[in-house]
């Protein structure tokens, strides 16, 4: 079943392969090119897949391109790209490091340079929140690397942190689309944010945006971390939310008067291409959500719950069962430990199941990376728990410490994928006898 349980989250992952998605939409952008006499092509890629979906483009349409940046993170671009007119610059995630604030300002400095006749393909994945970074006038790299710190410790999910981050920089939020402007923008999108709206994937630099200053301060104070925030952050905030600063572009706003925004790539693709493989491999699948988020122990418990309601359905004679949820979740950071979201859930769900047998519970990221590891996720199954006590561990300590990662690099479970070129969030997939 674990060898199932792989094989059916490896057929979700190609479903999703970025470079085919960008290839599958390489004759829209032929299309826009030809029909509106635009001459040459500017590249802007920034996230996890950003090299290879610029492959994929060069594959495409190189002899067009006259120029470009490329950000992704350390390791996420291996063999580089092909020798030509693109800068490749690797950098910090999920903390955004010298060369995140590098990366961006060559590629504004670079779209800066477009026309009206010039094109530019921007190639946004998750991860270009942290990756392509531009603080606003009086705030530093540090300022930054400090904010996302503290609300990812205190809990707060992608769309609030994206919130934050959208009013602190002159990039994101709709500003990448200011700065190319009046150029003819196409942003081809791989989406990891619940239900794909565009403008809090990577913070939505080529979108209009839907937030405001006061949702943005809201987010501190209700997570009560205003007192452990840099103090120019705060100021702007307040300042922004009292009507001192000018809000981001909204709907309406000329300069997305040229702009496409397409999504190519997500997590509804890859739960389905992952029922299909089930369905084959002789499971009933069954597509819970795609929506999972909130903490990542209480999103084990609920899966928990669905897995007893299906062992009431293999009892009334169905085929064994492959339950599958695809989302993001959160980890509120007590502890000293060392862990992700998909490890912590995998551990939260292996005390759940104790001692039971029929049941293999898998949590990973479709990047390859959970948390600060180097582990996609982990296995886990009813013998993970009792396992780990024979060797001296205790499962609910470790899960107390937020140390899920030093469990099951113990006890055995940790799932590696290595970078995998893709990013739409997190899949579970849950196989019962």
């Amino acid at each position: 079943m674990n060898r199932d349980a792989v094989e059916i989250f490896h057929e979700a992952l190609r479903a999703v392969d970025p470079r085919a998605a960008v290839a599958r939409h390489a004759e829209r952008i032929r299309a826009i090119r030809r029909d509106e006499g635009l001459k040459d092509i500017v590249v802007v890629g920034f996230g996890k897949a950003a090299c290879p979906m610029t492959r994929a483009l060069l594959d495409e349409m190189g002899e067009s391109v006259r120029g470009g940046v490329v950000v992704t993170k350390y390791g996420h671009c291996e063999g580089g790209l092909p020798a030509g007119p693109i800068e490749l610059v690797e950098a910090g995630h999920p903390v955004p490091d010298e060369n995140s604030v590098a990366g961006a300002g060559k590629a504004v400095g670079l779209i800066g340079q477009a026309g009206r006749e010039s094109l530019v393909v921007c190639l946004i994945s998750g991860g270009g929140s942290a990756l392509f970074v531009s603080p606003m006038e009086g705030l530093s790299l540090d300022d930054k690397q400090e904010m996302t710190r503290i609300l990812l410790r205190g809990g707060a999910d992608i769309m609030e942190l994206n919130t934050v981050r959208k009013h602190l920089s002159r990039v994101k939020a709709g500003r990448l689309a200011e700065a190319a402007w009046p150029a003819r923008v196409v942003s081809l999108i791989l989406s990891d944010v619940i239900g794909d709206p565009v403008d809090f994937i990577a913070s939505g630099p080529t979108a209009p945006d839907t937030t405001t200053w006061a949702e943005a301060l809201d987010i501190v104070t209700r997570y009560d971390k205003a007192g452990e925030m840099p103090q120019r952050i705060m100021r702007i905030l307040r300042d922004g939310a009292g009507g001192k600063i000018l809000d981001t572009p909204k709907e309406g706003n000329p300069v997305f008067d040229r702009v496409e925004n397409l999504v190519i790539g997500s997590n509804r693709i890859a739960t389905e291409a992952a029922r299909l493989k089930a369905l084959a491999m002789g499971y009933e699948p069954v597509v819970l959500t795609t929506a999972l988020q909130g903490e990542a122990r209480e999103a084990a418990r609920w899966l928990y719950r669905q897995v007893l309601e299906s062992q009431s359905c293999l009892a009334s004679g169905r085929r064994r069962v492959c339950l599958i949820a695809g989302g993001e979740t959160t980890v509120t950071v007590r502890g000293r430990g060392l862990g992700g979201r998909n490890t912590e859930m995998a551990l939260a769900f292996a005390l759940a199941i104790e001692g039971t047998s029929g049941i293999t519970f898998l949590s990973a990221g479709t990047d390859g990376t959970d948390g600060p590891t180097d582990a996609a996720g982990a296995l886990a199954d009813g013998q993970t728990v009792p396992g780990a006590r024979s060797l001296g561990l205790n499962a609910q300590a470790f899960l107390d410490d937020n140390d899920s990662y030093r469990f099951f690099e113990q006890a055995g479970g940790l799932f590696k994928t290595g970078p995998t070129g893709t990013n739409v969030m997190d899949l579970q997939v849950i196989l019962v006898e």
